[in-house]
C-alpha cells in the first residue's frame, strides 16, 4: 500500500485584479475522483494545508450544472461527506517527502492566491521532481510551479506540462478579471506548455511529472498514477 500526499489550497477566495474576492477554494470532482480512484485501490490519503487550515471546497463544483448531473453532485458531495482526511490535514510545512510515495495538487482556483507563492510548497514541489517519485498536479494548481523559482530560474523549465488554458479562463469570465493566468505565467517560466482541447479530458507525462488540463482530467490522471504506483 502506498501513502500519497495531496497538498490542497487553504483559501476560499481569489482576490481578482480589482480588488474584489472572488469565491473559491478547491474543486470537488478534482479531489473526488483521483481521492475515490487512490484510496479505493487501498492507498492511504494524507491531506496537508498551508497553516493545517481545513480546505474550502468551491461551491460551484457541487452545482449539478458544473459537476454534469445531479447525480453526479450527489455522488461528489458524498465522497466530501466521507473523507475525513479532508478534516484532518496536516500542516504542509510539516510534510516530508520521505514519507510518501507520491504527491497530488489538485486545483480549483483557490491556488491562484496561495500557493503559487507558498514557499513550503515551492520546496516540496523541488524535492519531489528531483525524487523521481510521481508527482502529479491539476487544472490550476501546476500555478504552484511559481513557487519553485529561486533566482528566477525553476527546475521546472523544460519540462512538458499542461493546465487550466486561457481558453478555459474565458469560457467562464475569468481571464480579464485575474491579475494573471496560469498558462501566461507557466509559459514566462520556460516550461513546455501543451494543451488539449477545451474542458476535454487531457494529461501529459514528462518522466515523474504528471499533469492534468481541467477537471475532466483528474480521473484520468490518478489512473497515471495508479500505474506509476
Amino acid at each position: 500500500m502506498a501513502k500519497i500526499l495531496f497538498v490542497i489550497t487553504a483559501t476560499g477566495f481569489w482576490t481578482l485584479k480589482d480588488g474584489t474576492r472572488h469565491p473559491t477554494g478547491y474543486w470537488a470532482e478534482e479531489f473526488a475522483a483521483p481521492y475515490s480512484a487512490l484510496s479505493g485501490a487501498g492507498h492511504e490519503i494524507v491531506v496537508a494545508t498551508p497553516g493545517g487550515t481545513v480546505p474550502y471546497v468551491d461551491v460551484m463544483s457541487l452545482r449539478p450544472s458544473m459537476a454534469g448531473s445531479v447525480e453526479i453532485a450527489e455522488q461528489l458531495e458524498g465522497v466530501l461527506r466521507s473523507a475525513e482526511e479532508l478534516r484532518r490535514p496536516i500542516e504542509l510545512a510539516n510534510a516530508r517527502l520521505d514519507d510518501y510515495d507520491a504527491v497530488y495538487y489538485p486545483g480549483g482556483h483557490g491556488p491562484m492566491e496561495d500557493l503559487w507563492q507558498d514557499a513550503d510548497s515551492g520546496r516540496l514541489l523541488i524535492a519531489a521532481l528531483a525524487s523521481g517519485k510521481p508527482l502529479a498536479i491539476v487544472c490550476h494548481a501546476p500555478v504552484a510551479i511559481l513557487a519553485t523559482r529561486r533566482s528566477g530560474v525553476s527546475p521546472f523549465t523544460g519540462y512538458r506540462v499542461t493546465a487550466y488554458t486561457n481558453d478555459e479562463e474565458d469560457a467562464v469570465g475569468l481571464r480579464v478579471k485575474a491579475p494573471f493566468t496560469v498558462e501566461d505565467e507557466l509559459v514566462k517560466l520556460g516550461v513546455d506548455f501543451v494543451r488539449g482541447e477545451v474542458w476535454k479530458p487531457f494529461t501529459v507525462v514528462d518522466r515523474n511529472l504528471y499533469t492534468g488540463q481541467n477537471p475532466a482530467s483528474a480521473a484520468p490522471l490518478a489512473e497515471k498514477i495508479l500505474e506509476a504506483l
